[in-house]
């Protein structure tokens, strides 16, 4: 059995999927779930020797759930397209890996807005053992459930997040319709004005106070109106969803 499994969730991700696959050569196999990808994702990375598998379902859970079954490694790392390992890390998860101690880690995850540090950094499980991966939940923000002892890693993951305004225009397009799909197909209450003032108010406090955007200065500020933005757009895909198929019912179409 190989030691080190990475798996990457992809879609769209020729301009990053190049990098990542070489900043973890170090695992034994690379596995890529490819959600559906119009670009040369899938492409590139078996270019690399990855094994690419694709499956176009809109439950990110799902996707992971999948590299979990493709892998054949005793440890399992997962690792978005624009996350990156730094060597202190590497040696970090080796170390766990060749020693066993424990069943997953927590991973520091320090997050870049158009190459500046943000203030906020995160903490979730990324590598864990096959055995102790119960399953990964939930449709669009997905949480691994795993058994047994958790133990904290020093060394951060970076991720270079919102390069540029093209691309995170792009990128909002795209997410924000297979969001709001997510949450259209899951009832969510009907938009009104005061929701929508809610979602977008919650957005920018979030960003910008709970999240220390403000010590981000400009790009903090950029940044935390962009979340605005974001939530902004996806919810205003949802309402005309919603806006679609109570007019569909009222004209007796179903």
């Amino acid at each position: 059995m190989k030691k080190l499994s990475a798996i990457i969730i992809t879609r769209n991700e020729e301009d990053q999927i190049k990098e990542c696959i070489k900043n973890i050569s170090f695992a034994d196999e690379i596995i890529v779930i490819d959600n559906g990808s119009t670009d040369q994702t899938r492409e590139i990375a078996k270019s690399f020797k990855a094994s690419v598998y694709t499956i176009s379902l809109l439950d990110f859970g799902y996707l992971r759930n999948v590299g979990k079954e493709k892998a054949k490694g005793e440890w399992l790392f997962y690792i978005d397209a624009d996350e990156r390992v730094t060597p202190e890390l590497k040696k970090e998860i080796l170390d766990v890996v060749k020693k066993s101690s424990t069943d997953a880690c927590l991973i520091i995850r320090n997050n870049f807005f158009f190459g500046k540090p943000w203030p906020h950094s995160d903490k979730m499980t990324r590598l864990m053992k096959k055995s102790a991966l119960i399953g990964w939940q939930g449709a669009l923000h997905e949480t691994p459930m795993v058994s047994g002892i958790i133990q904290k890693l020093h060394n951060p993951l970076l991720h270079y997040t919102h390069n540029d305004i093209p691309s995170m225009l792009n990128k909002t397009n795209e997410w924000s319709e297979i969001e709001a799909q997510l949450r259209y197909k899951n009832n969510h209450p009907p938009m009104t004005v005061l929701r929508f003032f809610r979602i977008m108010s919650t957005a920018f406090w979030g960003s910008y106070v709970t999240n220390d955007g403000w010590k981000a200065g400009t790009v903090g500020l950029i940044e935390s109106m962009y979340q605005v933005f974001s939530s902004f757009v996806t919810y205003a895909k949802l309402w005309e969803k919603q806006n679609k198929h109570s007019i569909g019912l009222s004209h007796g179409v179903h």
